[in-house]
């Protein structure tokens, strides 16, 4: 049952960056995109916490404003890269996180530098080559490497959700938080910007991103919450192949066979790098470790993001 609550997690996170490219082709702006994306969470999560009796004061203000910094960030850029590329690609390049927070650990991190460990770092990088070199367009090269931004900075995210979750500080207050600062965010960007969205399906499609990153949201914390933390982690890189399906039943998404072979790179190095951070916790605790990799949005039971992706 866990699996399957996580499969409909990633079902609803590819759903979600669907509904951000249906939007953005429909006229609707960067800021208003951010807005719907946190207000279905703020409803929920603060309605829940005051009809409970819980506090939303947080542990520790400091950790969750650099949480939310690269939260933040990672979600803006992440979106931009999904409003203007292939749905599969942008979605492979926001789920390199893993890879950057493998890198981090064996040139800054201290981490042994084990052959396993560089070989995934160096597969999922040469996969992003792949992705990149025969599938991105001219105009489409700043797309692509701020969303290569954004799975760095979801991997600087995952870090701090870990710290927080050392110090105790529950998962639902993390995303709350999180998701009134998307918010204020999206408002700050409107107030520059103004509001642009009157045609009814795109604000169909506002509505629907929102809501599908909340049960994407919720149904992740479930998995997480229910069993194995490696399974799970690792059945979060099915959202890149429910976003390549999507892509082209209804983009016509057709990439390169090279692209095809980076996306398979990046998604079998980040298994990669989640198993051996597994292995090593486990033998450093001897207990059931969390796994590194999961998006933006991730409960705290585990050390990484939200995305996710975000």
């Amino acid at each position: 049952m866990q699996s399957l609550w996580m499969l409909l997690a990633c079902a609803m996170f590819a759903m979600m960056g669907a509904f951000v490219k249906v939007a953005a082709d429909l006229g609707a702006t960067l800021p208003e995109i951010v807005l719907f994306r946190g207000v279905p969470s703020v409803l929920l999560l603060f309605f829940w916490a005051r009809s409970t009796r819980r506090t939303i004061r947080p542990s520790s203000w400091r950790l969750h404003i650099w949480r939310n910094v690269s939260g933040i960030t990672s979600m803006w850029l992440g979106f931009y890269a999904l409003s203007h590329l292939p749905l599969p690609t942008a979605t492979s390049l926001n789920y390199t996180a893993p890879l950057f927070i493998a890198g981090w650990l064996l040139f800054f991190g201290g981490a042994q530098r084990d052959p396993v460990r560089v070989l995934a770092v160096v597969a999922g990088f040469l996969g992003v080559l792949g992705i990149l070199r025969p599938s991105i367009e001219h105009d489409q090269w700043l797309a692509a490497l701020l969303g290569l931004g954004a799975g760095g900075m979801a991997g600087i995210a995952m870090m701090q959700i870990r710290q927080l979750g050392q110090i105790g500080e529950p998962e639902w207050r993390t995303v709350l938080l999180f998701s009134v600062g998307v918010c204020l965010t999206g408002i700050g960007g409107i107030a520059i910007q103004g509001w642009h969205t009157s045609n009814p399906l795109a604000l169909l499609a506002l509505t629907g991103l929102g809501l599908a990153g909340l049960v994407g949201q919720l149904t992740m914390t479930r998995a997480f919450g229910l069993g194995s933390t490696l399974l799970t982690a690792a059945l979060q890189y099915t959202t890149i192949i429910f976003a390549a399906f999507i892509g082209i039943v209804f983009w016509n998404d057709r990439l390169a066979p090279l692209a095809w072979a980076g996306i398979a790179l990046i998604i079998g190095s980040g298994l990669l790098s989640i198993w051996r951070t597994y292995t090593e916790s486990r033998a450093l605790q001897g207990a059931d470790a969390p796994a590194v990799g999961a998006p933006q949005d991730a409960p705290l039971s585990q050390p990484t993001q939200e995305v996710h992706s975000s």
